[in-house]
């Protein structure tokens, strides 16, 4: 019995375990005006994602030309697809660099914590 209680370690349950789980997967989306937290889901664009969560996150063209759906990735850009062509070329190297993607191409392939503001050049 005396054996047991050294050895034995207690798990102690918090009540904000289950939040604090469901918060490590939470993608934070900022447009002009409304910003939101969010479930993730995975195959879908940071723009598509806002758009369906009526977030007020501006684009014109939904394919990567206009830019105007940049956004600033201020973390969680590893649960993101790799920066694509069309990013490539119409975003600088630095702004790649700085955390920048275009909300149309990055799309969401994995769960976690990801927290981007619309950043367009307008």
């Amino acid at each position: 019995m005396k054996f047991q209680r050294l050895f034995t370690k207690k798990v102690k349950h918090t009540p904000n375990s289950k939040q604090k789980n469901e918060d490590e997967h939470v993608v934070e989306l900022k447009g002009k005006f409304i910003e939101k937290s969010v479930k993730p889901e995975l195959n879908i664009s940071l723009l598509d994602l806002a758009l369906k969560n009526n977030i007020d996150w501006q684009f014109a063209c939904t394919n990567g030309n206009c830019a105007r759906c940049r956004c600033f990735v201020q973390y969680g850009s590893e649960l993101l697809s790799d920066v694509n062509s069309m990013e490539k070329s119409r975003l600088d190297i630095q702004e790649i660099k700085d955390g920048y993607r275009l909300g149309c191409q990055a799309m969401i392939i994995k769960n976690g914590a990801i927290k981007a503001r619309n950043k367009t050049y307008f």
